[in-house]
């Protein structure tokens, strides 16, 4: 059995050194190995793991060391600073590790700044620090004194925990002229047996009493003894007999309680009493076995009455006896070597050794940000594991050299715009049959960077201004987006011109915070129809990133201006108290409202003035509306008095005709012209978009 196993691991290691070969990634970690002895003081250094890894100990500044946390790492210790390994607390290599083979031990240990995982391996050596010892220190034999030459005594089995050369190397017994000793070899126990070379005589000598001791290889060597006490008996001179001195038989662990695993058999030839055999388990076996298996001792059926569990112990040596019922009774020994066959009851194991939570969007194809180890305490097929990641990830498994130990890797480009978080589930599945499977979720948050621009709505933005803004007030405002997040995300704005533009901006002020732009002039329509200016929003990141908009600021006319006569130039801009204006008479004049002509509507007769005063008004169409007013003089001529006082009148007094007339056609035209003017404005405001009649009201 141990041969098998000593080959089974042997195979392991040669796998996982085939395996670690046939790994290429970016996280080669370097195996050391030390060796120190059991018991030595604590803080013992064993090795400088820095200074083993090549690395120069007078220059590590910003790289520590720790040892990971295991089942074992507790008895050592690593300096952070230097990378010193030391002896943390007494290690006892008989507690630690059981059997004569190698104690090995395997740290796991983090180097940081860049983060690397290195494994040591430390080989407890044993020193002689146990004596041999014999479950009790008495050993009482009858033997008949009939008894033939040759007939063997199977002695109590010394143990010593030490290992190799320190463990039990012989057995010697005192001289006597009736016995010898025989030492078998078993697996790795030595058995001693005490042999009868010369019959035994009750009537000389009814009690031998003998001295076997245990002697280990250490130096200086140490020892242990056993008492034992021969009664010579008379009569029954046949013991119970096994088949076989060794049974080998092999049960699963998952074997159910109370079943029948094996059935000894022995026999004696003695009649009656004699003959009469019964099974007992020898009283110096391990605390357990007597928890786990119980022997009938009238059957000799062994049952199973406690768990059995592979991964406890592989293996269970249980030494049976047969005793007759003569008197004195004799007894019959054997052994039954029980091999426990593995099965796969336990799940694999997922232990995140290190997490980086927190990844940075920008972060490079192949960065690390979780160091794993997965274990099965199955053995076998049923201890190798097939990991993934089963979700739909941006992130791979990389396996390391050693075997089942992976790092958790980035294989496409992040982008926390698109996906903020991830849940990275890890599946750990062994061979088994059937296989089972452990699952371990890693929570990923991406960090953000500065790697989004301020973007407008549109470009470029257009505003409509009615004109005689109050200067000072808020006239609109722009706002840009920004997909980042905090600082990468907080926007600031500031005014650009260009070329005769760049005039206008020293009238305009922009609230770096929200965007709200004021003018600190008014603006006129008549002087400016429209302008444009740019805008540039900037982030807060490092370093900030901008983009500008163009705002073209187009200037809406207000009815601001009264029209204007050109004559008479006896003219009133306001239309106010004009509700009343007095005519010479309304019978004799009429007024078209649209061409601004003056007609007569009757003839003129004697009893009528000569001389007749008009007031003309003047109004536009405007939200508010405007006015202007003229007066008019209109005389009345005869003809005949006209012709007549051609010859008479003097030629001032023509010349105050003419000039009369010439301002009256003055009159009539400036009147045409300003309806014009204002059925072309009338036309216009109609025609005007409804967006833009809109931006006219306050």
């Amino acid at each position: 059995m141990g041969t098998e196993r000593k080959t089974r691991r042997k195979e392991c290691s040669w796998f996982g050194f085939y395996l670690a070969l046939s790994l290429v990634g970016k996280h080669v970690v370097a195996q050391i190995r030390y060796s120190v002895p059991e018991e030595v003081k604590d803080g013992t250094v064993v090795g400088n793991v820095a200074k083993d890894l090549g690395l120069d100990i007078t220059s590590l500044t910003d790289r520590r060391f720790r040892v990971v946390s295991g089942s074992k790492d507790a008895f050592f210790d690593v300096n952070q600073n230097n990378g010193a390994l030391y002896v943390g607390r007494n290690i006892d290599r008989e507690e630690l590790c059981q059997g004569s083979g190698a104690c090995l031990m395997e740290l796991k240990i983090l180097v940081e700044n860049p983060l690397e995982m290195h494994y040591v391996t430390v080989e407890i050596t044993d020193v002689n620090d146990h004596s041999p010892s014999f479950p009790e220190k008495d050993q009482r034999f009858e033997i008949a004194e009939h008894t033939l030459p040759g007939k063997r005594f199977q002695l109590h089995t010394a143990r010593d925990p030490d290992a190799g050369i320190n463990s039990i190397r012989t057995y010697t017994l005192t001289s006597n002229e009736y016995f010898t000793l025989d030492i078998r070899q078993s697996d790795e126990e030595k058995i001693p047996f005490l042999v009868l070379k010369k019959s035994l005589d009750r009537e000389q000598t009814s009690k031998h009493t003998l001295l076997v001791t245990a002697v280990d290889g250490g130096k200086p060597q140490r020892s242990g003894t056993l008492n034992v006490s021969i009664i010579v008996l008379d009569s029954n001179d046949n013991r119970p007999v096994f088949s076989q001195e060794i049974y080998q038989i092999s049960i699963k662990e998952n074997v159910p309680i109370g079943s029948s695993i094996f059935v000894m058999n022995a026999t004696d030839p003695d009649e009656g009493n004699n003959g009469e055999v019964e099974y007992s388990l020898g009283k110096t076996l391990k605390k357990k076995v007597y928890d786990i298996f119980d022997l009938d001792k009238l059957t000799g059926v062994i049952r199973i009455k406690g768990a059995v569990d592979y991964e406890e112990n592989d293996i269970y040596k249980l030494d049976v006896g047969a005793s007759d019922k003569g008197q004195p009774p004799l007894t019959g020994e054997c052994r039954v070597i029980i091999k426990i066959i593995d099965v796969n009851d336990n799940p694999p194991e997922i232990e995140v050794t290190s997490l980086s939570d927190t990844v940075s969007e920008d972060s490079k194809l192949g960065t690390v940000i979780s160091l794993l180890s997965v274990t099965d305490k199955d053995s076998g097929v049923n201890g190798k594991i097939i990991s993934s990641i089963t979700s739909d990830v941006p992130f791979e498994l990389k396996p390391s050299y050693k075997e089942n130990i992976y790092s958790v890797v980035t294989k496409e480009f992040l982008d926390r715009e698109q996906v903020s978080h991830y849940e990275i589930t890890i599946k750990a599945t062994d061979c088994g049959d059937p296989p089972l499977s452990t699952f371990k979720t890693l929570s990923i948050q991406i960090a953000d960077v500065n790697d989004n621009s301020p973007q407008f709505s549109q470009n470029p933005l257009q505003f409509y201004l009615v004109e005689n803004n109050v200067a000072g007030n808020s006239i609109f405002s722009v706002s840009a987006t920004d997909n980042d997040l905090n600082e990468n995300a907080a926007i600031s704005y500031h005014i650009v011109g260009q070329g005769t533009e760049s005039g206008i901006i020293s009238f305009l002020n922009i609230n770096p915070d929200n965007g709200q732009i004021s003018a600190l002039k008014s603006f006129d329509f008549e002087s400016m129809k429209m302008f444009q200016f740019q805008v540039v929003a900037t982030d807060s990141g490092a370093p900030s990133l901008s983009s500008n908009v163009t705002v073209n600021v187009f200037i809406l006319d207000q009815n601001d201006n009264a029209p204007v006569i050109l004559y008479p130039v006896s003219s009133n801009g306001s239309a106010e108290g004009l509700e009343e204006i007095p005519l010479t008479d309304h019978s004799l004049f009429g007024l078209d409202r649209y061409t601004g002509q003056i007609r007569t509507l009757r003839s003129f007769t004697e009893t009528d003035e000569a001389e007749h005063k008009l007031v003309i008004l003047v109004k536009d169409n405007g939200n508010v509306s405007l006015s202007a007013t003229a007066t008019v003089l209109v005389k009345v001529v005869e003809p005949k008095e006209a012709f007549a006082s051609s010859d008479v009148k003097s030629a001032a007094k023509d010349d105050e005709e003419n000039n009369v007339t010439f301002y009256l056609m003055i009159t009539l035209g400036s009147v045409s012209v300003l309806f014009l003017i204002s059925i072309i404005v009338l036309i216009a405001i109609g025609n005007m978009p409804e967006d833009q009649c809109m931006s006219d009201k306050p």
